[in-house]
């Protein structure tokens, strides 16, 4: 049976997947490069845990790829003291980055396996800033007695981002989405000032899984 180095998978990752595509914040490499992504996933998939493409999770979930992880942690630019909404935890990854470089992290997961995942993952790995809610972060009523927030991150493809997130950012508060459905999704770094969109930026185009739980729409017959 052979043995991974995940170290040597772990360095590779960072030089060839992260640093190459020009995210160089040193903080954020250092992070990238020591955090073991690989004991965030089941035995099954963990020899898959730093390849550039998809790594599957229950409930025909995927993790985020090294460098859609790395673009998000550029984009938002975290500061330390800053309290942040993850749409979508998965299992726990992206979640331990977030809390790393920031305040608090409120991540909300549709799937009860998954968020029980991101929980014992979170809590393996001494992160105690961040917490795991099974919610659909979808649904405007989940998210109505969550407050306000600096950042917020949707992690997957949305064709267009509901008003209810730009309402409850901060003021110079930046969301993070995937905006757009297969073939094209784009992600979107949007920043706000008084409730408004002051700039939009789109960073890369990718492929990603379309998000889960929207509210259905009425059609009226007539």
């Amino acid at each position: 049976m052979t043995t991974i180095d995940f170290e040597t998978a772990r360095h590779n990752m960072v030089e060839y997947q992260i640093r190459c595509c020009k995210i160089l914040d040193p903080n954020l490499l250092e992070t990238l490069g020591s955090v073991p992504r690989e004991s965030f996933l089941g035995e099954d998939v963990k020899s898959l845990a730093y390849m550039e493409g998809r790594v599957p999770l229950p409930c025909n979930q995927e993790m985020l790829s090294p460098l859609q992880e790395g673009n998000i942690l550029q984009a938002l630019d975290l500061q330390g003291d800053e309290r942040v909404l993850e749409i979508g935890s998965g299992a726990g990854f992206l979640t331990a980055l977030l809390a790393m470089h920031a305040a608090e992290v409120v991540s909300l997961e549709l799937h009860p396996e998954l968020a029980e995942m991101a929980k014992k993952n979170l809590d393996a790995h001494g992160i105690s800033n961040a917490s795991v809610s099974c919610a659909n972060g979808m649904d405007a009523k989940a998210l109505a007695s969550l407050g306000s927030f600096d950042a917020i991150v949707i992690g997957a493809a949305i064709e267009e981002i509901p008003d209810e997130f730009l309402n409850m950012l901060n003021a110079n508060g930046r969301l993070v989405a995937f905006v757009g459905s297969n073939p094209v999704v784009k992600l979107v770094r949007i920043s706000c000032s008084a409730n408004r969109i002051s700039e939009r930026t789109e960073i890369i185009e990718t492929l990603l899984q379309n998000i889960e739980g929207l509210p259905e729409k009425r059609e009226f017959v007539f």
